[in-house]
């Protein structure tokens, strides 16, 4: 039978008004899958490539043509990432919809009252939430749940590479968990992305206990046509901005007259180039197409941003960090551009998979690498021009296909505490077998053991923290503090965004930076083109007091958030060693690729992994990634040193009488655990932190920010 013959007639028809000669081949082999088992499944495409009506029209033909759960409920529960991802499905839905007489409702804090108040009373059709939402009807409307949800037959679980590894992943991965224990059956889950780095575990996100059962179908074939190119700008003398100006005016000749995307990074650098992009566009008399998009912006503003570039009736690109990275439909855009090495190949993948969804259209990236000019003074790092080689990078590894997997060792402990407040808010008190059943044996804290789970119990209810209490016949309550924190809106989200810092020397602010890695005293800092040393890190008024560090310039650019794989470096040495010239970079790139592969070997990194520079400076190549360059910084900080990481290489400051660098690796290495933390060592990463001990908070950062388990290989570099 072909797979359009299995579908339901009103399906069938909506088909056919769309002028549709055929199912795309990932559509019909979908269609199959869903109508003939009840296995969960991953469909993974490019954008646009048809991945929402091949989960939807098997999955409505279902509710259409099979007899229904007993009871009420929606039928199908869509979760999105973002409120205006639901709003763009919503549309999508609704159209399908039309001859289906199948209710569809979204559900998010812009959506009013009356219309989930309607919806509450009956239930049914297709339901589109954030996880956001799905915790507050948790937390409003416990008792709800089996009303709400007791006839549904699948979840739609939308982008799913943006859950796999992170606090909002595994809250998401807990609600289902405690929404199926709560009817009392399990729920199929179809995930849908773009940007899948090992399918594997996405599997075990959609079913930890049997991953091997999790069926995928995958696009084969129909990608755009690749366009690409990286060029390189050198900043002159000390007029930092220069090179970010000519980026800007490179920009503006190639893009305008066409919808784009520019990724430029942080929201200064958004709000810079895209009031250059402005200037210049008045200095030309002509009418402004460049518009910033960030978070800070107002709702208002974004909107009127994302439909201009939809209605596609002006030309318009839109200047963003990561906030147009996920599938809201703003059209089709001609080109993607990247200001600075990304710092994860699935974030580029997925912003590249915005252009070329037009059939016969290229996708096109423009990759922007600014680098400085370097002199015999200049930092290591721009002698090594490692934006540049990320970029590179990155960029190959795009090419044959891969990206970065998630991290599975993490505890995720702030989100672990959140959901042990939410399960006593939603039924008003439950015992700790309760909640150590629902979470960590049914939910996704198995790797909490119930030793780890009392210690959190217990200081959860510990004099000042007081988030838990327990009655006299063992119930655990929320305490006063607790019910403040769950009654508060605020408490439905997992996430935030990184704490940003205010960086003080001397008692003058210079600034603030998003902190997303563990620092302590005698670490280094890259701020406003200088390198600072940690002297204190004051997370109760998120201050970092610094002073300068000694060295030659430090680099330029840098210190944007980001945890960079191990693949990525291992691929930066092997660009550094390798003697191919890529036919992507411009004239310049490929000049300063060679400038930088003579200054490698100049530094002696082919065969050293200890180069010693000056009598108190050493430079340590390691080529590991964020998580591991950060815990060797940390042991060697804890011994004395000044240390800055790089991508894949440590700095190293300072002269111990007491121990030379050479014998602090050799300890690090002998010892059994090696000392990295001290009592001014920043650990307070996530929502929930401030409520955890300091011990609980080590071994949250061991767990997922840092790799104790290799410092042993890691400081055996002699």
């Amino acid at each position: 039978m072909q797979a359009f013959d299995r579908l339901a007639r009103p399906i069938q028809k909506w088909i056919r008004s769309k002028g549709w000669r055929e199912l795309r081949d990932i559509q019909a082999r979908a269609t199959h899958h869903i109508l003939t088992t009840n296995e969960h499944l991953i469909v993974a495409a490019s954008t646009a490539g048809g991945k929402t009506e091949a989960a939807f029209l098997p999955l409505l033909s279902d509710v259409l043509d099979r007899e229904g759960l007993a009871g009420s409920g929606f039928d199908l529960v869509y979760i999105g990432p973002l409120k205006a991802l639901i709003n763009d499905q919503c549309k999508r839905l609704q159209d399908i919809c039309t001859e289906t007489e199948l209710k569809v409702t979204p559900w998010h804090g812009d959506v009013s009252a009356s219309i989930k108040s309607k919806a509450e009373k009956q239930p049914s059709g297709i339901l589109l939430i954030t996880p956001e939402s799905l915790e507050a009807l948790f937390i409003r409307k416990g008792n709800s749940i089996p009303h709400l949800f007791g006839r549904t037959r699948a979840f739609i679980i939308d982008e799913l590479h943006t859950f796999l590894d992170a606090e909002r992943g595994v809250h998401l991965r807990s609600l289902m968990a405690r929404l199926e224990l709560s009817i009392g059956r399990g729920v199929r889950k179809v995930g849908l992305s773009a940007t899948l780095g090992d399918i594997s575990l996405a599997k075990a996100y959609l079913d930890p206990d049997r991953p091997e059962q999790v069926a995928d179908i995958v696009a084969q074939g129909g990608d755009s046509e690749l366009q690409m190119q990286l060029r390189a700008y050198i900043n002159g003398g000390e007029e930092d901005n220069a090179a970010l100006r000519a980026v800007s005016d490179h920009l503006f000749d190639r893009l305008r007259g066409s919808n784009n995307l520019i990724f430029a990074g942080s929201r200064g650098r958004v709000e810079e180039v895209a009031d250059r992009l402005r200037t210049k566009s008045e200095e030309e008399r002509l009418p402004n197409e460049f518009y910033p998009h960030h978070a800070s912006l107002s709702k208002e503003h974004r909107e009127f941003v994302e439909e201009r570039l939809k209605s596609e009736s002006l030309p318009t690109t839109a200047v963003c960090t990561s906030t147009l990275e996920l599938g809201i439909d703003i059209g089709d855009v001609t080109c993607v551009a990247q200001i600075g090495a990304p710092f994860t190949v699935a974030g580029l993948r997925q912003r590249l998979g915005r252009s070329g969804r037009r059939a016969g259209q290229p996708a096109i990236l423009r990759q922007y690498a600014i680098e400085s000019r370097i002199d015999q003074n200049s930092h290591f790092a721009d002698r090594l021009r490692l934006d540049l080689i990320r970029s590179v990078a990155m960029i190959n590894l795009l090419l044959i296909g891969w990206c970065e997997a998630p991290n599975r060792r993490a505890l995720h402990l702030s989100t672990f505490v959140h959901q042990i407040l939410s399960v006593i808010a939603e039924r008003g008190g439950a015992s700790a077998k309760r909640i150590f059943a629902t979470l960590c044996e049914k939910g996704p804290f198995r790797s909490i053991e119930p030793p780890l789970f009392v210690s959190v119990l217990r200081h959860l209810g510990s004099p000042g923290v007081d988030l838990v209490e327990q009655s006299e016949d063992g119930m655990l309550l929320l305490g006063k503090r607790g019910e403040k924190i769950a009654e508060h809106y605020s408490f439905y989200a997992v996430f935030k965004t990184p704490e940003e810092y205010r960086i003080v020397h001397d008692g003058k602010t210079l600034g603030t930076l998003p902190i997303v890695q563990v620092l302590a005293p005698k670490m280094a800092l890259i701020f406003s083109g200088r390198r600072w040393e940690v002297l204190s890190v004051e997370e109760a008024d998120n201050t970092i007091l610094v002073k300068p560090a000694p060295a030659g310039r430090p680099p330029k650019f840098g210190g944007e958030p980001g945890l960079i794989d191990d693949r990525v470096i291992q691929e930066m040495k092997r660009v550094y060693l390798d003697d191919a010239i890529p036919e992507y970079l411009d004239e310049t790139a490929a000049g300063l690729l060679c400038e930088a592969r003579r200054n490698f070997k100049m530094l002696g990194l082919e065969t050293q992994r200890i180069i010693a520079i000056g009598e108190t400076k050493a430079l340590l190549a390691i080529w590991q990634g964020s998580v591991k360059s950060n815990t060797l910084a940390l042991a060697l900080s804890a011994k004395g040193f000044t240390v800055a990481a790089y991508d894949g290489l440590l700095d190293v400051e300072g002269k111990n009488a007491d121990c030379s660098l050479e014998t602090a690796l050799s300890k690090i290495q002998a010892a059994e655990t090696p000392r990295i933390f001290s009592s001014n060592t920043n650990l307070m990463f996530d929502k929930f932190h401030p409520y955890l001990s300091t011990e609980l908070l080590q071994q949250d950062a061991m767990s997922g920010k840092l790799d104790i388990n290799a410092l042993p290989a890691l400081a055996d570099l002699i």
